[in-house]
């Protein structure tokens, strides 16, 4: 039987509302071409449905041998910044449909 690697979830509250988030992608490199992406967190509220995936752009390239991102090194700040831009950007929590991808700035903006 094959053993999936899922990240760990986390709770945060934005605007009085409890979400959950979790680490959807690490920083790396495309497969398609020579370029780079950024992070992206997968979040949802606690009690809604629907998901949405925040893309952040990729920032400076690690080190060569550099430890990976880890889910609990995000700010608690930025994905804060970033579920209030998602819903911002028209992103509704409890509504039911297809995940929402939204890209942010470096911010969260």
């Amino acid at each position: 039987m094959a053993r999936t690697k899922l990240s760990p979830e986390f709770e945060i509250e934005v605007g009085g509302e409890p979400y959950v988030w979790r680490l959807h992608r690490l920083p790396g490199w495309s497969s398609d071409a020579p370029v780079r992406h950024g992070m992206a967190i997968a979040v949802r509220h606690q009690e809604g449905q629907r998901e949405a995936v925040v893309e952040f752009p990729p920032g400076p390239q690690p080190r060569f041998g550099a430890p990976q991102l880890k889910a609990s090194q995000v700010p608690v700040k930025l994905v804060a910044k970033a579920i209030e831009s998602a819903i911002a950007a028209g992103w509704e929590p409890m509504s039911r449909g297809k995940t929402v991808a939204i890209v942010v700035d470096a911010t969260g903006a």
